[in-house]
């Protein structure tokens, strides 16, 4: 059904409304350590309800669902909400409609979220923009890595982790090294888990930063780090044992 904004927001509202779980929320708000309730639904739930509003509710415009997103997220009680509109953001059906229209928005998610539990979700979103558009997005994530605000840094981080082998390993670097010294918990974590990630196909690479760079980074830094190392040392092992058996 041809639909609008409006009407998926207030459809995702009620169906979120009729699945709330009490006995969950508490809890999970406690463990996210957020201001916003919650409304007990957890991840595999948030989708099975979503997905078919989504599907229902067809928006036929980029800015639509732009739109969609932005108000599920402005509009929201409940942390969930949030959640669904990260889900929007994330759904097959539009990703015919990512460009760079998108990243003023995810700016102000980012900054707006403020925390690890939709900042991390948002930089799977951007990085799907800096695959889409390399050029641009590595300008962007440059200058997000200098900034005060420590999630837009965090998301300059991470956004490649999972890239693998396809790695900009020069661009990587260039987003680390303005949080090198810094002393935020969530910087030093996306750093090692960036690090960690790379080592994951690059162990010697990652050894080699490490080195010329281990009196700068933080020990939680050099030890998600070398938990990628290990991990690459031990395939490299099994491996070679495969190989020898066969």
């Amino acid at each position: 059904m041809i639909s609008t904004p409006t009407a998926l927001i207030e459809a995702v509202r009620k169906s979120l409304e009729r699945h709330a779980d009490p006995k969950k929320a508490g809890p999970m708000q406690a463990y996210a350590k957020s201001p916003m309730p919650y409304y007990g639904i957890q991840a595999p739930k948030l989708r099975e309800v979503c997905l078919p509003l989504f599907e229902h509710h067809t928006l036929t415009t980029a800015a639509a669902w732009r739109q969609a997103i932005a108000g599920l997220w402005d509009t929201a009680t409940r942390k969930e909400q949030r959640y669904a509109a990260l889900e929007l953001a994330a759904h097959q059906p539009y990703q015919r409609f990512v460009s760079m229209a998108l990243v003023p928005l995810y700016r102000r998610l980012i900054q707006d979220g403020a925390w690890w539990d939709t900042v991390d979700s948002l930089a799977h979103r951007v990085a799907v923009l800096l695959a889409t558009y390399p050029g641009p997005l590595q300008r962007t994530l440059r200058a997000w890595a200098k900034q005060d605000n420590i999630w837009l840094r965090r998301v300059a981080i991470i956004a490649q982790v999972g890239a693998r082998e396809a790695t900009d390993v020069e661009l990587l670097y260039d987003c680390i090294r303005p949080s090198l010294d810094s002393k935020e918990f969530f910087l030093r974590k996306a750093i090692g888990w960036a690090l960690r990630e790379l080592a994951k196909t690059d162990p010697a690479e990652v050894k080699r930063f490490l080195g010329a760079h281990r009196q700068a980074l933080s020990p939680l830094s050099i030890r998600e780090a070398e938990k990628g190392i290990a991990l690459a040392k031990r395939r490299r092992g099994s491996g070679r044992i495969n190989r020898g058996v066969t």
